[in-house]
């Protein structure tokens, strides 16, 4: 098997790459997983498996990665920092790769109180600045005390941000801090605020950022309006745009509106200068997905999309 990622590849010769997600099972079957790949495969280029997200239990990131690979997806390992000590994270970050992953999002993780057990002790040994750099030290054929190690990784290395959240200057340097780290790919939260998002992007191109990175813009279809409703109330961070509420609202069939809505916004970042692609969160709505990036005109992905 290859090392390098076909995410990466796809990124370095400029094509506008397509991104999904799924939530791994809160369960011991690996057959939702599998499951799930057939939504995802020849659809888009790679597929988040997130890592405990909210806070709640479910199968570890690693193996739902690797069972995307046993469905003929390209998984993105979400790692936390919430969960896992710096001899933990390296540890899943050796077995990962050598399972055949490739492909790593460095994050800080939802606090312990948005999850079902919220009593449970976080770790947070690093943040996620600090795992970027460990990833890409082990990348070098380093283990972050300084060692050596004899079969090094070489992960294509993501992590997120958010570009609605205050204040916006931080925003901008932890982007950039990150970057400096060692990460190649970033994925932002979902886009449902235009003036704000093109407001950051506009400062992440005046950094040079969108050279040293690729941006891949997040998107969200939402069944109804309460959706919009609950991230704008409950979210911390997130911007929803008086629009997209109105239109949810005054829909006929909300669940339509928001694919359109999901649409519109694909193909608007398309356009936008300095978007090197999108990643798609259908929560708990992956059958969506085709549809979708099909009617974004995403479709045929290019060729060799898929895992060997």
């Amino acid at each position: 098997m290859v090392s390098e990622s076909n995410l990466e590849r796809l990124l370095t010769d400029g094509q506008f790459v397509v991104c999904g997600e799924m939530s791994p099972p809160q369960g011991a079957d690996k057959a939702a997983i599998l499951k799930k790949c057939d939504y995802f495969r020849n659809v888009v280029d790679a597929v988040n498996l997130t890592d405990n997200q909210t806070a709640i239990v479910r199968m570890s990131s690693v193996m739902s990665s690797v069972f995307a690979l046993e469905g003929g997806v390209e998984p993105i390992m979400q790692i936390t920092c919430r969960d896992r000590n710096r001899l933990a994270q390296q540890s899943d970050i050796l077995g990962a790769y050598a399972a055949g992953v490739r492909n790593v999002l460095c994050l800080t993780g939802d606090y312990m109180t948005f999850g079902n057990h919220p009593d449970a002790k976080g770790v947070f040994d690093l943040d996620s600045v600090q795992l970027i750099h460990t990833v890409a030290d082990m990348n070098e054929g380093r283990f972050l005390c300084g060692e050596e190690m004899k079969t090094p990784p070489r992960m294509f290395i993501g992590g997120a941000a958010n570009p609605f959240a205050e204040p916006f200057d931080l925003r901008i340097m932890r982007l950039g801090k990150k970057i400096h780290a060692g990460m190649r790919f970033v994925q932002t939260q979902p886009v449902f605020d235009f003036p704000r998002f093109d407001r950051w992007i506009k400062a992440v191109r005046d950094e040079g950022y969108d050279r040293e990175a690729y941006i891949l813009a997040g998107v969200m279809p939402v069944k109804s309006v309460k959706a919009l409703d609950y991230m704008r109330e409950s979210v911390p961070g997130m911007s929803i745009d008086d629009e997209y509420i109105d239109r949810m609202k005054s829909a006929d069939d909300p669940k339509e509106e928001g694919v359109r809505i999901c649409v519109e916004t694909i193909k608007r970042l398309k356009e936008t200068p300095g978007v090197s692609g999108v990643h798609i969160m259908p929560v708990m709505w992956e059958s969506i997905t085709p549809r979708i990036v099909e009617e974004s005109g995403l479709l045929p992905r290019p060729a060799g999309g898929q895992p060997e």
